[in-house]
C-alpha cells in the first residue's frame, strides 16, 4: 500500500523506487552538462551514460559489440525496431510476421507499414490460452519475410510466448527477430543469446524506473535505419541530446530489479495465486484468462460474467484499489480487449475482464482488502444487471 492506495496495476506502470530517484537527482541539478560537449565536465557525464549502457548489456548477456540504444520509451523502441528493420531491408522483401495479441505500439506500427508502405503483414492467431502456434509461424515464413516481431509476455494476461523456439526458427530461416520484452524486463531473467533475439525492447517505468525512457537492444550486424535524424547520438540510431537522468535511472532500476529477482517472483506469485484462489472460491461465474502454467508470476486476468469490467474498476477505485480493465494504453476505448477476442472470448465476456498485477511494494494485506470488498461489488453489479438477476442461489458464503 502506498499513500493509502492499494496499487495492483503494476503492468501499467510502477512507482519510482526511492533509490532510483536518489541516483537520478544529481543529473537533474548540478550534473547538467550536455554529454556531446567536448570539455571534461560533459565528457565525464558521457562516460557515466556509457557505464549505464554497459550495466544493462551485462545483465541481459549482450556482447560487447552489440548495441543498446536509449530511447524515449517502449513505444519508441518498438517503432525503431520495426520501422528501422523494414526500411533498411525492404530491398529483400516486404513481409512481416507478428501476432494478433501484440501491444498497439507493435500492431499499429505494422498496420502503418501495411497501409502506407505496401508491406504485407501476417498476424499469427493464438490458442485459448493466448499462445501462438509455432508450426503456423514456421509455415508463414516466406522468401520475402524480413522480420518476425512477437512479444515476450502479454501485458494484459501475462502469458509468456515460446521466444527461444521462435528465435531458433528465425535464425535458421535467416529472418530478423524482435521481441517486445517491456512486461518481462525486471520480472524474469533475460539472456539475449539464449533467446536468439536480434532486437529486444524494454521500458524503465515498468521496473520502478522513470517514465519517458526506454532501450532497444540491437544485435551486432543487424541492419537498421534510424527514425529520428539529427546529430550522431546513440551510435547514429537515435538523434537528440540524451536524457541523462532518465538513462541513469533506467540502468539503476534495472540493476535493482535483478538483485533478488527469484525471491520477488515467488513472493508476487504467492499473492497472485492466493487472490486467484479466493476469487474462484467466493465468486461464481468467473473465468481466468491465459495459460496458467506459462504466465508472469505477478499477473492475474479474470472475467466476471454478467458485468462490465469498467464498473468493477470504478467501484474498486472508490475503495482505494487500483486495477485495470485492459491495457493502460487503451483504457479509454469502449472496445473490448483485442487480446481476449483473439483468444476466442466473445465480446460480452471480454467486456467483463479485470487485470490485477502485483509489484515490489504490494503486501498480503492488499490481497485481504480485495478479497473483502470484491465479492460484494460483483454481486451488487450483477443484481443491477438484467443478466445477473436470479443468481443469488449460486453465491457462496
Amino acid at each position: 500500500m502506498i499513500n493509502n492506495i492499494i496499487y495492483l496495476d503494476n503492468n501499467a506502470t510502477t512507482p519510482l523506487d526511492e533509490r532510483v530517484l536518489a541516483a537520478m537527482m544529481p543529473y537533474l541539478s548540478e550534473r547538467y552538462g550536455n554529454p556531446s560537449s567536448i570539455y571534461s565536465f560533459s565528457q565525464k557525464i558521457k562516460m557515466e551514460i556509457e557505464d549505464a549502457r554497459d550495466k544493462v548489456k551485462d545483465i541481459i548477456n549482450a556482447d560487447e559489440k552489440d548495441k543498446l540504444i536509449f530511447t524515449g520509451g517502449g513505444s519508441e523502441s518498438d517503432n525503431l525496431a520495426i520501422k528501422g528493420i523494414a526500411f533498411a531491408n525492404m530491398n529483400k522483401g516486404k513481409h512481416i510476421i507478428t501476432s494478433s495479441i501484440e501491444h498497439h505500439a507493435v500492431l499499429n506500427t505494422c498496420k502503418y507499414l501495411e497501409k502506407f508502405h505496401g508491406f504485407e503483414i501476417t498476424y499469427l492467431p493464438v490458442d485459448e490460452g493466448g499462445i501462438i502456434d509455432i508450426d503456423f509461424l514456421n509455415k508463414s515464413i516466406r522468401e520475402d519475410t524480413i522480420l518476425i516481431t512477437v512479444m515476450y509476455a502479454n501485458n494484459e494476461t501475462g502469458v509468456i510466448q515460446p521466444i527461444e523456439d521462435i528465435g531458433s526458427i528465425a535464425r535458421e530461416k535467416g529472418v530478423v527477430f524482435h521481441t517486445d520484452a517491456v512486461q518481462v524486463a525486471g520480472k524474469l531473467t533475460i539472456d539475449v543469446k539464449k533467446l536468439n533475439v536480434d532486437l529486444l525492447t524494454m521500458s524503465a517505468h515498468k521496473f520502478y524506473g522513470p517514465k519517458g525512457v526506454g532501450a532497444l537492444y540491437v544485435k551486432k550486424g543487424t541492419k537498421i535505419h534510424p527514425l529520428i535524424h539529427g546529430g550522431g547520438h546513440e551510435m547514429g540510431l537515435r538523434a537528440g541530446t540524451e536524457n541523462t537522468a532518465g538513462i541513469i535511472g533506467l540502468s539503476h532500476a534495472f540493476e535493482l530489479s535483478y538483485e533478488n529477482i527469484e525471491q520477488e517472483q515467488l513472493r508476487e506469485k504467492k499473492m497472485r495465486d492466493r487472490l486467484e484462489k479466493e476469487i474462484l472460491n467466493k465468486i461464481p461465474d468467473v473465468i481466468v484468462n491465459g495459460n496458467k502454467d506459462k504466465r508472469l508470476p505477478n499477473t492475474l486476468n479474470v472475467i466476471f460474467k454478467y458485468v462490465e469490467g469498467e464498473s468493477i474498476l470504478m467501484l474498486l477505485d472508490s475503495e482505494g484499489i487500483c486495477v485495470s480493465s485492459g491495457s493502460a494504453c487503451t483504457s479509454g476505448s469502449l472496445e473490448p480487449s483485442h487480446v481476449l477476442l483473439a483468444m476466442g472470448r466473445p465480446h460480452e465476456l471480454a467486456h467483463g475482464s479485470i487485470r490485477f498485477s502485483f509489484g515490489r511494494f504490494n503486501k498480503e494485506e492488499d490481497v485481504d482488502k480485495v478479497v473483502k470488498v470484491l465479492p460484494g461489488i460483483v454481486k451488487r453489479m450483477r443484481d443491477m444487471s438484467p443478466f445477473g438477476r436470479g443468481k443469488d442461489e449460486f453465491w457462496k458464503t
